[in-house]
């Protein structure tokens, strides 16, 4: 009988670490997502061995009705195939009740972009004579200039600055490492705030190779990231819905409106597979399309 879930969270933990190599915040989430499964199970009296596809289908079903988005529901049951994978490898049970749970297929939305102005704009609220509104500075125009992940710069570490091939190296999803180019503007920005403001801050131990730190010697989250970039898209009158992740659409939509190589642009984003980046594909599409409604005198006729 497998009725301690709490073990099972334990080893499933232990598992996506250790065998599947994925990285903290993914590790998190699929935690989470076990745990919808263990109080399912647990209210049912079902111990893991005896978790059906009809058991999985009900708990989806009833996530559903709590409006949970698309995407979240494909990492709930991608969540749930590893879990029993893990059993199944260790000779639990004989066979994966979650293979055949049928994955929604998420509408592909067009994401809020920022252009070159609104970017100005935001910068130009910042008050550059305060270290801290400063070294905010820096931060978008590493995530706009490099399409980085808002985790991905705060675990931004000084050895993975590669000055002289104006590269970063980034650890991304799964640990994945890859090398993404700096431009110059934004590399004099960041070698500016290391010798002029970070090297004031006293790091706390641990935390010295750190890039981004706070007051307080302690390198930044994610949390204060989207903060003040709120803060700051409010301030510059921007009617969108941003956060960091944007900075990251308006790097990768830029490179393909301006015909930038999809490979290249999948390569420099860390995307695992090309489907990921076709999304800045059709994102292109509309702007041509827009483009040519707006100065097409026959796109004007009504029909």
């Amino acid at each position: 009988m497998m009725s301690d879930w709490v073990k099972l969270q334990r080893d499933f933990e232990r598992y996506l670490k250790l065998e599947k190599h994925l990285a903290a915040n993914s590790v998190e989430a699929y935690l989470r997502d076990l745990g919808h499964l263990s109080r399912f199970a647990t209210e049912r009296g079902l111990d893991a061995d005896k978790v059906r596809l009809e058991d999985l289908q009900l708990l989806l079903k009833e996530l559903n009705g709590s409006d949970i988005a698309l995407a979240t529901q494909c990492r709930f049951i991608s969540g749930w195939r590893t879990f029993f994978k893990m059993l199944l490898v260790e000779d639990a049970i004989s066979e994966n009740p979650a293979d055949l749970l049928e994955m929604p297929r998420p509408s592909r939305h067009l994401p809020d972009v920022l252009t070159d102005e609104e970017i100005d704009a935001i910068e130009a609220t910042l008050d550059l004579s305060n270290p801290s509104q400063a070294r905010n500075k820096v931060i978008i125009e590493v995530l706009y200039g490099c399409g980085l992940r808002v985790s991905e710069l705060t675990m931004l570490r000084l050895s993975n600055i590669y000055a002289d091939e104006e590269c970063l190296m980034v650890t991304g999803k799964g640990s994945k490492q890859r090398w993404v180019p700096i431009n110059k503007s934004a590399l004099k920005q960041l070698d500016l705030y290391i010798h002029t403001i970070r090297c004031h801050i006293a790091p706390r131990k641990g935390e010295e190779n750190y890039v981004f730190l706070n007051n307080r010697g302690a390198h930044l989250s994610r949390i204060y990231v989207f903060r003040f970039l709120k803060e700051a898209v409010a301030a510059a009158g921007i009617n969108k819905q941003v956060s960091p992740h944007s900075l990251r659409h308006s790097f990768a939509t830029e490179l393909v409106q301006n015909g930038a190589d999809l490979r290249a642009v999948q390569e420099m984003l860390g995307h695992a597979t090309i489907t990921t980046t076709e999304i800045y594909t059709h994102l292109s599409r509309q702007y041509l399309r827009d483009t040519i409604e707006t100065y097409h005198p026959h796109y004007k006729k009504k029909p």
